[in-house]
């Protein structure tokens, strides 16, 4: 043969269906897709108490729902009180279901070169929000969701596209947990109902 580098691409004896199983995984997909969810009830939507707060899981991975690219959850903010602080390289929107309150967002400087940097700039800004509105939350931001009413607890809709932890991109990090948190606590309608009505400052 007269290409040069025939030593080297003739080397190594496994063989391995890779392809087929692509094709096979096209061809399943109306079977396997008839399987998972088109409706979900709100029995199906699991509670959280994470390091974030009070979650409803509307959409996630593992909740075998025909949704391919984003996960949602309804995040609960009790009067008074705060969500967790954390930040992911992912994109965010948020829709205000009830309540006031106000974000705030602390932008990163990202480097990704064979490694992953960032350094989180001096300004925190705050942009105030209400019922009705949409949050954005732009990619690799510190932030906080804060709400301003002692009296009524905040109903947020986040939704975050999953693609990029697909891509490798699954950086997510914790840097406050919210004050409600409790490792272990599971979550009822009667906690929640605890929680939601609780004057700022009380432990449920």
């Amino acid at each position: 043969m007269a290409w040069s580098e025939t030593s080297a691409f003739l080397q190594g004896e496994d063989n391995q269906p890779l392809y087929a199983r692509s094709l096979r995984h096209a061809q399943e997909a109306p079977a396997r897709n008839a399987g998972r969810r088109k409706v979900l009830r709100p029995a199906d939507m699991p509670w959280e108490m994470s390091r974030q707060g009070i979650l409803k899981h509307l959409l996630n991975e593992d909740m075998n729902t025909r949704m391919e690219t984003v996960d949602a959850y309804m995040q609960l903010i009790p009067p008074g009180s705060r969500s967790g602080r954390h930040r992911h390289l992912a994109e965010e929107c948020l829709y205000v279901v009830e309540g006031r309150g106000y974000d705030l967002h602390q932008d990163c400087d990202v480097e990704i070169t064979d490694t992953y940097h960032w350094r989180a700039a001096d300004e925190v800004r705050r942009f105030d929000w209400e019922a009705g509105d949409v949050i954005y939350v732009p990619p690799n931001t510190i932030h906080q969701h804060v709400n301003a009413d002692p009296r009524c607890p905040v109903r947020l809709i986040s939704a975050v596209n999953r693609i990029y932890r697909h891509c490798g991109l699954a950086d997510l990090e914790q840097i406050e947990d919210a004050p409600e948190y409790e490792p272990g606590v599971g979550l009822t309608a009667d906690r929640v109902r605890a929680y939601l009505t609780a004057p700022p400052g009380h432990t449920v």
